[in-house]
């Protein structure tokens, strides 16, 4: 009999009602700031020199919470220089709520933003179609990897359209995180398909070093309270089971075998800590910044 579980990604507004739930419920963007205020200002120290212009390209650039973060820093590094922000987004629902967010943020006078309603192949696509190789200064590919195709490709592409003091900068699941033990052990029992794949950092670890690339790594703590997951018939815990797994409405259709050892998985050490009677999964993420 065929399985009727069927991937997430086939409902999009049931994605996007679960990605926002698993932002609601987890560190993960307040990991990521905490970083963009530490880190970053580094990072980008020298990537603008001499510029009156800075090209910058987010890969994935969703609803731009991190990405308005990103350039106040750079506005900072580099007052009153022009910058050109352009986002490649496949989803029209995301760039909505980003150029939301623009009008509702100050101080973006010498921001240009320029939305793509297109994925990362399409864009390469599309520019190489156009005989186009426009260069950035600063690229960055924030959880994104995960729904392209050939990732090393993907990689090697963006990597191309550095300038000579640009940065690369890619942010992804740790290879040290719950998600690398639920996918390693359960992948292969769920319904993935062509938009969506499991990398990790380890991944993307052993990519740049076969190709040679220089790179910095850094680790960031990262948790999401899974403790709904638990309660029987909860809607967020349903929500965030279906993220967790990629697959939609998981509780109803998995089969229950699975559901019980995917159940059993996430409250192992491996995947999650018990802390204050709540369930803790661990949201580990990694940020390689790669040199031109």
């Amino acid at each position: 009999m065929a399985s009727p579980m069927r991937s997430l990604s086939v409902n999009p507004a049931r994605y996007l009602q679960s990605f926002r739930l698993f932002l609601a419920n987890s560190t993960e963007h307040q990991c990521m700031q905490g970083f963009m205020e530490r880190q970053l200002p580094a990072v980008i120290a020298s990537v603008g020199n001499g510029k009156s212009t800075i090209n910058i390209l987010s890969v994935g650039g969703g609803a731009g919470e991190i990405d308005l973060l990103i350039l106040s820093k750079l506005q900072a590094r580099y007052p009153g220089v022009t910058i050109n922000n352009d986002v490649i987004e496949p989803s029209a629902d995301q760039i909505f709520k980003y150029k939301e967010r623009v009008a509702e943020t100050t101080n973006l006078e010498n921001i240009k933003f320029t939305w793509h309603e297109e994925t990362a192949y399409e864009y390469e696509s599309r520019m190489n179609a156009e005989k186009k190789s426009k260069k950035w200064d600063f690229i960055h590919m924030i959880q994104m990897l995960y729904y392209v195709k050939d990732v090393p490709a993907t990689i090697r592409y963006f990597h191309s359209l550095l300038e000579a003091q640009g940065k690369l900068l890619i942010i992804l699941v740790s290879g040290s995180s719950g998600w690398e033990t639920l996918w390693k052990k359960f992948g292969s029992s769920f319904p993935l398909d062509d938009l969506c794949s499991y990398v990790s950092s380890a991944d993307i670890k052993k990519i740049l070093d076969s190709a040679g690339l220089k790179y910095q790594f850094h680790e960031l703590p990262s948790y999401m309270d899974i403790t709904s997951c638990f309660i029987e018939g909860n809607e967020d815990g349903e929500l965030l089971l279906d993220f967790l797994t990629e697959t939609c409405e998981f509780s109803k259709t998995a089969p229950p075998e699975l559901k019980r050892q995917v159940m059993e998985e996430l409250r192992k050490p491996e995947c999650s800590e018990e802390r204050d009677g709540k369930v803790l999964f661990n949201n580990n993420l990694s940020v390689m910044v790669i040199e031109p």
